[in-house]
């Protein structure tokens, strides 16, 4: 098995996650700041994490900060915003060389670790004290762009109005990015609030892995993260409350579109955390999440009703998106198959192959995340989500005491919820 050790202390309400390994020639930082999902913060959010880029007290600007990072031999630091359940998560990465492959090389990580705490807690302010109203401006446009880009992926557009319908009055139902009103409403002053009151409230992560010392790590984190909070968040969790749809929910959109879209949503009742979870992966899996799932073979190779067909979870949430790409005169006669999938396996109509094969698809999968520093933090981060954690290293012995009946029980509770088909004005030829 890997290298899948985990250190985890505490600093100042700053979790600290060493894992540590020689595999790589890089060290990576991963800062995730979790927060509820809501409205009235999502917009302000996004545009955050990529303001902070955007100038320290010691680099003022966007140009003298790139730079001192390019001085790094390779440096790379990013931000992304993403949901998890009905959480918000903002994160900010470093990948900086290590030392040790480089020759006559100053304090490189050190160095890197430095700026990359600079650009979270000290970032460049103007003679008002916020936030440089400039670079805003820059990432408030760069957002709306972003969110008007939507509409043109038709997957995207059609996955997004199934969790609008699906969701509707749950917080889930938050565009990661907010909404263009909320973006063009945030104001420079707004901002600077809300990046105050976040670093007082979030439940802020840190992810180090890397060929280092615990010793090294702990006086980084004493040096750059030391006294940069005061306050202690609650540390919650939110966990998905179980539903079922009384009466399931058909929406159909009309556009002038070349190829129908079909998303049908249905509400799981497990998250991570939960006992059936490793089952419910399994099923989920050779339902429609590989290659030789029912959902593949059935609807796209054999009937040559979609053009792509397959399924996914929010395992955080509980919900399992079937999605298919299909002309629109088929529609009724696709959604029919796509049920008799789903039947098939509450009624165990699938082989010991089928399973086994399943099971050994997964297992690559994992292999092939945990082959990079940022895929074993992204499955480790889940276990900041319940208080049932599972150490990644026990996945694959989890997997294993997955049975049958096991995926025909889990099926059994799979309740259609919401079907959305967006449907092209005229039939293909």
């Amino acid at each position: 098995m890997m290298e899948l050790t985990e250190h985890t202390f505490m600093k100042d309400n700053l979790k600290v996650h060493f894992m540590p390994t020689t595999t790589y020639k890089t060290n990576t930082f991963i800062l995730q700041a979790k927060a509820p999902l809501n409205r009235s913060t999502a917009s302000k959010r996004a545009v955050l994490t990529e303001t902070l880029q955007g100038g320290t007290v010691t680099y003022p600007n966007r140009m003298s900060f790139r730079g001192a990072l390019e001085s790094l031999y390779g440096t790379v630091i990013g931000t992304d915003v993403y949901k998890k359940g009905e959480h918000h998560i903002m994160s900010f990465r470093l990948d900086v060389p290590n030392g040790k492959f480089l020759k006559g090389s100053p304090p490189l990580t050190e160095q890197a670790v430095a700026m990359f705490s600079e650009m979270i807690f000290a970032p460049a302010r103007n003679e008002d004290d916020q936030l440089n109203p400039e670079v805003i401006q820059e990432e408030k446009r760069a957002l709306k762009q972003k969110i008007t880009s939507i509409s043109d992926d038709k997957m995207r557009y059609a996955n997004k109005r199934l969790i609008d319908t699906m969701c509707e009055n749950e917080a889930f139902s938050t565009h990661v990015y907010g909404t263009l009103q909320d973006v063009e409403d945030i104001t420079p002053a707004d901002l600077t609030e809300y990046y105050e009151s976040f670093l007082e409230t979030d439940q802020l992560d840190l992810y180090v892995s890397g060929d280092l010392t615990l010793q090294d790590v702990e006086a980084w984190i004493e040096l750059f993260f030391g006294g940069v909070r005061t306050n202690h968040p609650d540390k919650t969790f939110i966990k998905e409350e179980k539903k079922s749809a009384v009466h399931a929910k058909e929406v159909t959109e009309v556009q002038d579109v070349q190829q129908g879209k079909l998303h049908i949503g249905y509400r799981t009742g497990v998250v991570y955390g939960d006992q059936d979870y490793f089952a419910l992966l399994l099923m989920n899996g050779l339902f429609g999440g590989f290659s030789h799932s029912k959902l593949f073979v059935n609807v796209r190779e054999k009937e040559s009703l979609a053009y792509y067909a397959a399924s996914r979870l929010e395992t955080l949430k509980g919900l399992m998106i079937v999605m298919a790409g299909i002309q629109s005169d088929q529609m009724v006669k696709t959604k029919k198959i796509i049920f008799e999938q789903l039947e098939a396996m509450r009624a165990g109509d699938f082989s010991d192959n089928d399973l086994d094969q399943t099971r050994a698809v997964l297992k690559n999968q994992w292999l092939e995340t945990l082959d990079s520093q940022r895929g074993r933090i992204e499955l480790a981060y889940n276990n900041e989500f319940t208080i049932n954690p599972v150490p990644v290293d026990q996945w694959f012995d989890e997997l294993e005491k997955v049975t049958r009946e096991d995926l025909q029980r889990v099926a059994q509770g799979v309740m259609l919820d919401t079907v959305f088909f967006l449907k092209g004005k005229v039939d293909e030829a």
